[in-house]
């Protein structure tokens, strides 16, 4: 998004608000899919502090 839409600056808040649901309908419009660059199981160890342990 911030390379698409966000990439100077924006004058105020309704221009902000406008630019983001412009961005997001033609992106929904066009299926877009997000391409991961890590496995779930690659994510849980680079980000380990946001996963709580459980303790049995």
């Amino acid at each position: 998004m911030t390379r698409q839409c966000l990439d100077r600056r924006i004058p105020d808040l309704e221009t902000l608000e406008q630019e983001t649901t412009a961005w997001y309908i033609q992106r929904n419009h066009s299926q877009k899919s997000v391409d991961w660059q890590f496995t779930t199981a690659d994510a849980r160890i680079r980000l380990n502090r946001l996963y709580p342990q459980i303790a049995n």
